[in-house]
């Protein structure tokens, strides 16, 4: 069996029931989303195990489970528009743009967003609209999304980005300070009112505010 076939299999084993994402997942090269001129072949052997691993700019590549929990809690249909705050090295978004979502994506880490903006296409991901600026401001002008996925830690959920979900939609954010953070599902019923329910521990890198500061 190929390595993705087996990561396939393991999150099938941990619940992932989703086939649309699950395909995602065996289809999208998880190795190449690593910088393939630093990054160590110990890590490389490892692209295809259930593990977050470092991607640069003190980021991460999400775990496999937690890129398929969040896509999956979405319930992302064919032509909706996903707001993602935080591309990092672009796996969720490849996997979001698998999905056939209309997806937006803003990063703040200048050096990462450069990267990614050049690399998505490269690979076939050409689809993903790519944005340098500060995730707690959304995408006004885009607006409104039918759902908003989160894939860094917050310390509360941004007021612009609740303004910025359509009703009826879904948002996904990992809210907490700590080593670890409460997976937070979100359905707006109306423009103020909204479904809520915790969905478990997960860890992810701080959700940082403003953009990065240059250095000229």
């Amino acid at each position: 069996m190929g390595k993705r076939k087996r990561l396939v299999e393991q999150l099938r084993a941990k619940g992932i029931s989703d086939e649309k994402v699950l395909g995602a997942i065996e289809k999208i090269p998880r190795h190449l989303f690593f910088d393939q001129t630093t990054a160590r072949p110990a890590l490389l052997d490892h692209a295809y195990s259930d593990k977050a691993l470092p991607i640069g700019a003190g980021q991460t590549i999400s775990h496999p489970y937690t890129v398929a929990f969040q896509t999956q809690q979405l319930d992302v249909q064919p032509g909706e528009k996903v707001l993602e705050i935080g591309t990092g090295c672009g796996y969720q978004t490849a996997v979001l743009v698998e999905m056939k979502a209309k997806v937006y994506s803003i990063e703040r880490q200048k050096s990462l967003f450069d990267k990614t903006k050049l690399f998505l296409p490269f690979i076939g991901y050409k689809s993903a609209k790519l944005i340098y600026g500060d995730g707690y401001k959304g995408l006004p002008q885009f607006s409104p999304f039918d759902k908003i996925i989160v894939t860094a830690g917050a310390p509360y959920i941004p007021n612009e980005l609740l303004a910025q979900l359509k009703v009826g939609g879904i948002m996904l954010i990992p809210i907490g300070e700590g080593e670890s953070q409460e997976m937070v599902w979100l359905k707006k019923t109306d423009e103020s009112k909204f479904d809520r329910k915790t969905l478990g521990s997960f860890k992810f890198v701080p959700l940082l505010q403003n953009k990065e500061n240059r250095k000229l």
